[in-house]
């Protein structure tokens, strides 16, 4: 099943058809263990509406409320490569083989709801960077008690010279206002997502496709109870947590983007994420 957050309330999609919660709260909503299984129990008791579905699209918000949104580092081969190329000149390169191989993972908080941008939303790039890229990453959804709930898109935007000069800038290069995107629905199902699942991502610029890539999440490094186990050691999050789980996909070392672009992020059972640069 499919939930949207909508100026009209929460919508669920489910078997096709299109139901409007009556909980309208969505920290409540889907802060919750077995969150399949209960949304499930209270699609019974409602009516499925298909006049929903056009909400779906003209009403649409970021699926999130009062949650943060951390992010994982370094999870894939891929990523590893190009934090030791970007960071070469600085002798930091070090730092991302060790990282990649360590027990510990690398976590990092990305953004609060309010720097958090949805579907249709302008991501954005920092004036004092001339380097950036959009991260395209498969977001997990974790509740208060720790269990993994849902899945969703997230678009981690990074401005690569400036984590490249320093590691230690990686706040600043991770972290600001429009940096992060989500969408567009939290996508919620009672087995851990397929291992299989595909992520894609392209760039638009003057309406010509400037890069497209792909990537199975299967070739992350670690797993999503791993990053999970450690983002909750020593952190509670109220209302649940957003957490980013690295990227597999990286344009070449030539290419940054520009105010204008377009970033279409896909995985075919959530949907696309399309965000605008500014």
């Amino acid at each position: 099943m499919r939930i949207y957050n909508t100026t009209r309330g929460i919508i669920v999609n489910h078997n096709e058809q299109y139901f409007l919660s009556e909980e309208q709260n969505w920290n409540v909503f889907v802060n919750r263990s077995n969150l399949f299984e209960a949304v499930s129990n209270e699609l019974q008791h409602l009516k499925a509406n298909d006049q929903l579905q056009e909400l779906i699209t003209s009403a649409l918000l970021v699926p999130i409320a009062d949650q943060e949104v951390w992010a994982s580092g370094v999870t894939y081969f891929r990523s590893r490569e190009a934090r030791i190329e970007e960071s070469k000149d600085a002798k930091g390169g070090d730092f991302y083989t060790r990282v990649y191989d360590a027990e510990r993972p690398e976590l990092f908080f990305k953004a609060p709801a309010h720097r958090t941008v949805g579907p249709g939303g302008e991501v954005r790039i920092r004036k004092d960077s001339k380097w950036n890229v959009p991260e395209p990453e498969l977001t997990l959804f974790i509740c208060s008690a720790g269990t993994i709930e849902g899945y969703t898109i997230g678009n981690d935007m990074s401005s690569r010279d400036i984590e490249g000069e320093n590691p230690l800038y990686l706040p600043q290069a991770k972290s600001y206002n429009g940096a992060a995107a989500l969408g567009p629905c939290l996508l919620v199902q009672e087995k851990p997502i397929n291992p299989d699942t595909r992520i894609n991502m392209e760039i638009i610029r003057d309406f010509a496709v400037v890069f497209s890539d792909h990537i199975s999440i299967n070739q992350m490094k670690r797993k999503h109870t791993e990053l999970v186990s450690y983002l909750f050691r020593e952190l509670d999050f109220p209302h649940g947590v957003f957490l980013m789980t690295g990227t597999g996909i990286i344009p070449h070392d030539d290419f940054t983007l520009h105010a204008g672009d377009l970033v279409k992020i896909t995985i075919a059972e959530i949907g696309t994420l399309i965000n605008t640069v500014a």
